[in-house]
């Protein structure tokens, strides 16, 4: 060990990787999880579904074209960490406002860079995501590996990353209302709905199928957010109610609760999917689409078969479910990500599904 590094990661089996700190410098416990995006670390540090994680990326430089206003995903990045091989602290970019590091420390979020990340990811892919330890480098193995075992990862991760008032979007010209139960959303998902005529109103994500229905929207959005699904009881129960009732579409955790509603089960992946080239298949269509994706869990397909879901698309690289619909109850879901930016544009088609729905359905008020 070069006697320089002032940080490292302890990992469950007693890894460690050592490293240089930027951004925030506080000691964490987060889950150790890995992205194989080649660029959007802005639109990942962001991105309200990796609360409590630290996020180990793939491609070796980050940090080059720095941050700009325009590209976050939320107001307040809640991730735990970012590791990366190499960290750029000079972006060359016109749009930059500020650096990674800058924007890091501002909003207390630890990053690592200098270790080998591509020993560290393939730790990941091959004995999974884990607990780890962020901490400096001069921290002791045996007190590193106590705090591990004695620390657990946080389950009210939706409930700290949802907004806690409704608040509204409105469209420029507005042909439908949507009322959409943020979970930990994406701004770029509201952005998708609005450009297309959809004024939005956002709802935190325990509010009661009775105030959902008072608004009288023409559709429900469920949206992506961190951790377990069956963490938010209270969300499944409100789509339980919901359902039939009027159009519905969900992405990511929407996806998993959509399918928890209909009585269908989910479970954690290995290591997850998290990246912008996973290949996927639309059964309707037969045509395979490149999606972007960031979840730890899936939808068990055993599950579905007692179910009114019908799966709708599949991943190439593991045979998980990555889409369902109930076409009686106009209701369809699924688990990557159409609104990605940056990302594959293959799935944008979604959204203009949801709008073809709201069209043909209306809503059904009860």
């Amino acid at each position: 060990m070069a006697t320089n590094y002032n940080r490292k990661i302890i990992l469950e089996d007693g890894q460690e990787y050592y490293g240089y700190g930027f951004g925030a410098d506080s000691d964490k416990v987060l889950e150790i999880v890995f992205n194989t995006s080649m660029v959007g670390y802005q639109e990942i540090l962001s991105d309200p579904s990796y609360t409590d994680q630290a996020v180990v990326m793939t491609y070796p430089l980050i940090g080059n074209y720095g941050m700009a206003e325009d590209d976050y995903e939320s107001e307040h990045p809640s991730i735990g960490a970012l590791i990366v091989r190499e960290y750029n602290d000079e972006p060359s970019n016109f749009r930059s406002t500020a650096t990674l590091g800058d924007v890091m420390k501002k909003f207390g979020i630890t990053g690592v860079w200098g270790m080998d990340t591509r020993k560290l990811n393939r730790s990941i892919r091959d004995f999974g995501s884990r607990k780890a330890l962020v901490t400096d480098a001069d921290t002791p193995l045996e007190k590193g590996l106590q705090i591990l075992q004695e620390s657990k990862i946080p389950t009210d991760a939706v409930s700290r990353v949802s907004r806690k008032t409704i608040v509204e979007s409105p469209a420029a010209e507005e042909r439908f209302h949507v009322a959409a139960i943020d979970c930990g959303m994406k701004q770029n998902i509201v952005r998708s709905l609005n450009k297309r005529g959809c004024s939005v109103t956002i709802v935190p994500w325990d509010t009661t199928a009775e105030t959902i229905r008072s608004l009288q929207p023409d559709g429900i959005f469920i949206s992506n957010g961190p951790g377990d699904p069956t963490d938010v009881p209270q969300t499944i129960e409100t789509i339980k109610k919901l359902l039939g009732t009027i159009p519905i579409f969900g992405i990511c955790l929407g996806h998993q609760i959509i399918s928890l509603a209909y009585g269908a089960r989910t479970y954690k992946l290995k290591f997850g999917h998290r990246g912008g080239n996973h290949p996927v298949k639309n059964l309707d269509t037969g045509k395979i689409e490149i999606t972007s994706q960031n979840h730890s869990y899936a939808v068990d397909t055993d599950s579905l078969a007692h179910t009114p879901l019908k799966v709708t698309h599949v991943n190439l690289l593991d045979q998980t479910v990555e889409g369902v619909k109930c076409e009686k109850d106009r209701v369809f879901s699924v688990q990557y990500h159409p609104e990605s930016a940056p990302g594959p544009q293959d799935s944008a088609y979604l959204f203009d599904r949801f709008i073809q729905m709201m069209e043909e359905g209306g809503a059904q008020h009860a």
